[in-house]
């Protein structure tokens, strides 16, 4: 679909049984709108909907299911009897920033040998080093937990064992064909393990061996003279981390974000408010948009371009005051940020539009010296939202690149690299991001075999953007009450998108050009009319007129100087009405 011409995207729409509709609109008395939506996504049994729309602690998983966990938890046993000095190692980004602090903070309340480390970015690179290792024994360490990293990482683990350090891997992303030989190996993708839900953030995992952690003391009597700890405190981190990670927003991910944003509301955690306050949302309901938009990235923001120890610091600071430093540092880190990825992005896009022959690329790859290895991630994310195909941008230095990838729901990059794996140092990664290193003299020809694995598979035509339709309305239809109703299917993210709506045979007035390029209209149909907003879609001012248009849009609440009004937030919009797929 052309950026300029509408529809923008392909519409697509599921066809759910009525009969299940029907049931689920029996047994939980909801909104016709709300079963169909429900069905589309594949909730087809009343109870499972139940849970769905009313997340509890009481649906979480047996942490035990996680193969290695037991061992795990025995290991960190025996080093708090033993007074043993643990290290919490791990990733400078949001998910293994948060994971660190939730670790750190209850093992610090029950054992005062506990200390963080987390690798520099640039001087040491993703995951355990050998370097660290060394560092961590000449500290007196005795036993390392890798969080968010190590299950990539044998050598540094071997280097460790002959060190006399003992290793903890809890992990999440895919699993190498070696497995380091650690203490414990903790990663629900293990072809092992029986953990019913794979798709854990790290700060998930964390969460649960938290969960095993303390039933094992509980069961010996530890927290007999003491106060028995309540875990549901540390969900607000839970969730950040979850969020940052973009893990899909179901099972007990769903449980641990509707919970946790609950506590970000209530002010909680004192770094996450002073966070809160420098973001403007002091006094606002956080929910995912905003925690995503807001929260999130000046915490990744630290361990891109500045320390992941200050965002560490943040959460785990009971002071107001060194708080709200910590927070104003990592939001001038975050303007940096921005103002190097919007660098980075027009000059690859500047790039892209002298390449006739994009359109018969596969797979974007990009490398310049100039970049910062910080931030290309986040532009190669950019570039699959904006060329719907994978990305991958390279931080060159001294012959030796740093790639950051994005790809995708049609195409897992980690298996893609795999296939690539002559021609790389080293990569890691899952589905959706993947990170790599590799000798400039090779990028091309990397570039060219990747190309190649994808097109092999034939899965090149299914790299176009679409827009599922979760439900056809009228727009009479859409009212506080079915607003109400939508909002039991929050936390939204990925695999759980805001709901998408579509209205047909409307048409549009009073359309005005406000803000940075956004469009204001009004929509009419049905014998009602509503506000609606399309953002970044200024041009195409003058080419909605006619009777008989199709608009896809999420309803919401736009709360402006007091009042609450609804506003449709425009998804696409059709000239004619359009056959969906």
């Amino acid at each position: 679909m052309s950026a300029t011409t509408l529809p923008l995207t392909r519409w697509k729409t599921a066809k759910p049984s009525q009969a299940v509709q029907d049931s689920l609109i029996k047994e939980l008395d909801i909104h016709p709108i709300l079963s169909r939506i429900l069905a589309s996504r594949d909730i087809l049994d009343p109870d499972e909907a139940k849970r769905y729309l009313s997340p509890s602690l009481q649906d979480l998983h047996n942490p035990f299911l996680l193969r290695g966990m037991k061992q795990a938890v025995e290991r960190v046993v025996r080093a708090i009897h033993n007074r043993e000095k643990i290290i919490v190692y791990g990733d400078y980004d949001a998910d293994g920033i948060t994971a660190v602090a939730v670790l750190v903070k209850f093992l610090q309340q029950y054992h005062p040998a506990v200390e963080y480390y987390i690798p520099d970015r640039i001087l040491e690179g993703y995951g355990l080093n050998k370097t660290a290792v060394d560092r961590i024994r000449q500290s007196d360490g005795r036993l390392i937990i890798t969080i968010d990293c190590g299950i990539s990482d044998f050598e540094a683990v071997s280097h460790a064992q002959s060190m006399g350090l003992d290793v903890i891997i809890l992990d999440h992303h895919e699993i190498p064909d070696v497995i380091p030989d650690a203490v414990a190996v903790v990663d629900p993708n293990h072809p092992d393990c029986t953990f019913p839900f794979k798709f854990l953030a790290a700060v998930g995992i964390a969460f649960n061996f938290l969960i095993a952690l303390r039933s094992i003391l509980r069961k010996e009597g530890f927290w007999a003279d003491k106060p028995y700890p309540n875990l549901r405190e540390y969900l607000d981190l839970v969730a950040i981390g979850t969020i940052g990670d973009i893990s899909p927003m179901l099972d007990e991910n769903r449980i641990f974000t509707k919970i946790g944003l609950e506590l970000i509301t209530e002010n909680r955690r004192v770094g996450l408010s002073a966070l809160k306050e420098i973001c403007g949302l002091e006094n606002q309901v956080i929910d995912s948009g905003r925690a995503s938009f807001c929260l999130v990235p000046r915490i990744n923001a630290a361990g891109r371009i500045g320390s992941p120890l200050d965002a560490v610091r943040l959460l785990l600071t009971e002071n107001m005051e060194e708080a709200r430093d910590l927070a104003k540092r990592l939001d001038m880190f975050n303007r940096k940020r921005q103002a190097m990825e919007r660098g980075i992005f027009c000059e690859i896009t500047d790039n892209i539009k002298a390449m006739p022959d994009l359109r018969t690329r596969s797979v974007l790859v990009f490398a310049s010296p100039k970049w910062h290895p910080g931030v290309i991630g986040i532009v190669a994310s950019r570039l699959v939202d904006r060329y719907c195909r994978p990305a991958i941008l390279i931080s060159l230095k001294d012959g030796i690149g740093k790639g950051s990838g994005r790809s995708v729901s049609a195409f897992n990059i980690y298996e893609g690299l795999k296939k690539c794996d002559a021609r790389l140092l080293a990569y890691g990664g899952h589905r959706f991001a993947a990170g790599i290193s590799i000798k400039e003299e090779e990028i091309q020809n990397f570039t060219n075999q990747l190309d190649a694995v994808i097109k092999s598979e034939a899965i090149l035509r299914t790299f176009v953007s679409h827009t599922q339709i979760d439900a056809y309305c009228q727009l009479s239809d859409v009212n506080h009450a079915l607003l109400s109703e939508l909002d039991r299917l929050a936390p939204f993210g990925s695999q759980n998108p805001e709901p998408v709506l579509c209205t047909r045979n409307v048409n549009v007035s009073a359309p005005v050009v406000v803000g940075n390029n956004h469009l204001r209209m009004r929509i009419n149909g049905d014998g009602v009319s509503c506000n609606s907003i399309w953002f970044s879609k200024g041009h195409f001012l003058h080419t909605l007129t006619g009777p008989h248009l199709d608009i896809a849009f999420t309803p919401q609440i736009n709360d402006w100087k007091g009042s609450s009004d609804i506003q449709l937030k425009m998804k696409d919009i059709t000239l004619q009405t359009l056959m969906t797929i």
